[in-house]
């Protein structure tokens, strides 16, 4: 399926979701663990991102604490501009073969979401008119997408650093098991989401058995050169809490992680990313059920460290959405705040405006808290 279709002219009918997660039967748990199904397949009124706001902005918090824009006006910040663009983020669908009990981008097998071939185009017609050295490609399982061997090897092409933002579990799945050996022969680096060293902490997060498949797939990795120290085959892993809390010291878990993982099951890898969870999508609705929003919250203003700002992703990164829809980070992607040109016209990539983008005010709200909360949180890891 996906041999033919990478390959595919813009004049050959697009490939759906649904055709993609019948001929992968992505609904099957051999295809990935699925511990709960998404908000939207459940019709939560948490599917709006409207709602999602209304929610966090309802968490009662003392005085201005809650106020992220006047946080950072206290600490110099007037208003939160873009500095120099480094990294391409796209996301090329929220069709993913796991229903994640933390996804951000409310994810699954039933999301129809998949960027189109014409969409992929403008990307890199884009990408050409920025300063941007890293294009991060990022889902759901961006892998999935019928385009992204296409789009992977047009960003080689032009001298990128390529970043696959993988759940691991998926090059397990029989047509795409060919994918560590295809992206090590590209210098593509690996970003694997992994939220513990430990069984029992990944499947409690994301569903029974992603452990072993895990590290399955980790193991396929390391047999291709990913981890060995290889600048141009670069593993990292990337950790987030598993429960109400923020992400721990990431030099100390790297440490941890390497020594347990190298122990008990052989496995290496290059570094380690940690981020805070993002109160927002299917973890919102796990604060909300389990009791922990508010003191959630309350620990992100607590924490709020304004030695991040300067370091936050949303100022040397663009999002693009795979309807071609831009943003200031992933995060303001899930919740449709859109980047905002200051001549009012809508930002996509379809009408790429590099000067314009670089003169906007980055759009911000209470979620913003956890990207300076603690040593902060990117796409990157830990900004301190």
């Amino acid at each position: 399926m996906f041999e033919d279709t990478e390959r595919m002219d813009t004049a050959t009918p697009e490939i759906t979701a649904t055709q993609i997660t019948q001929v992968l039967d992505l609904e099957s748990k051999s295809a990935g663990p699925k511990p709960t199904t998404s908000l939207l397949k459940r019709r939560s009124p948490l599917t709006d991102p409207q709602q999602q706001l209304q929610t966090l902005n309802a968490v009662p918090l003392k005085g201005d604490r809650g106020d992220f824009d006047k946080r950072l006006q206290q600490h110099g910040w007037p208003t939160l501009q873009p500095a120099k663009l480094e990294i391409f983020q796209i996301n090329i669908g929220k069709l993913c073969n796991m229903t994640c009990r933390h996804c951000h981008v409310d994810a699954g097998p039933d999301r129809s979401e998949v960027m189109s071939r014409k969409t992929v185009d403008a990307c890199l017609q884009a990408l050409d008119h920025t300063t941007a050295h890293t294009v991060d490609i990022t889902g759901g399982a961006p892998e999935l997408n019928p385009h992204f061997r296409y789009l992977v090897d047009e960003c080689v092409k032009r001298g990128k650093h390529v970043i696959d933002r993988c759940n691991l579990t998926v090059l397990l799945i029989p047509s795409l098991r060919d994918l560590p050996e295809w992206l090590a022969e590209r210098g593509v680096e690996v970003v694997c989401s992994l939220p513990h060293y430990r069984k029992s902490s990944t499947d409690s997060q994301r569903g029974d058995g992603t452990f072993e498949k895990s590290i399955e797939a980790l193991r396929r990795l390391n047999a291709t050169g990913y981890g060995q120290g290889d600048p141009n085959r670069r593993l990292t892993l990337m950790s987030n809490p598993v429960g109400a809390f923020l992400a721990g010291s990431q030099v100390k878990m790297e440490q941890e992680w390497k020594a347990g993982l190298l122990k008990n099951h052989g496995i290496t890898f290059d570094r380690l990313i940690a981020l805070n969870n993002m109160p927002i999508s299917r973890y919102l609705e796990w604060l909300e059920q389990s009791g922990n929003l508010e003191r959630y919250m309350e620990v992100l203003v607590n924490s709020f460290n304004p030695d991040t700002i300067a370091g936050l992703m949303c100022r040397n990164t663009l999002s693009v959405s795979w309807d071609g829809r831009l943003f200031d980070c992933d995060f303001n992607q899930m919740l449709e705040l859109a980047a905002q040109l200051p001549n009012g016209q809508p930002a996509t990539i379809h009408d790429f405006h590099p000067d314009l983008l670089a003169q906007r005010e980055i759009v911000t709200a209470r979620h913003c808290f956890g990207c300076t909360a603690g040593a902060g949180s990117s796409c990157g890891g830990s900004i301190e």
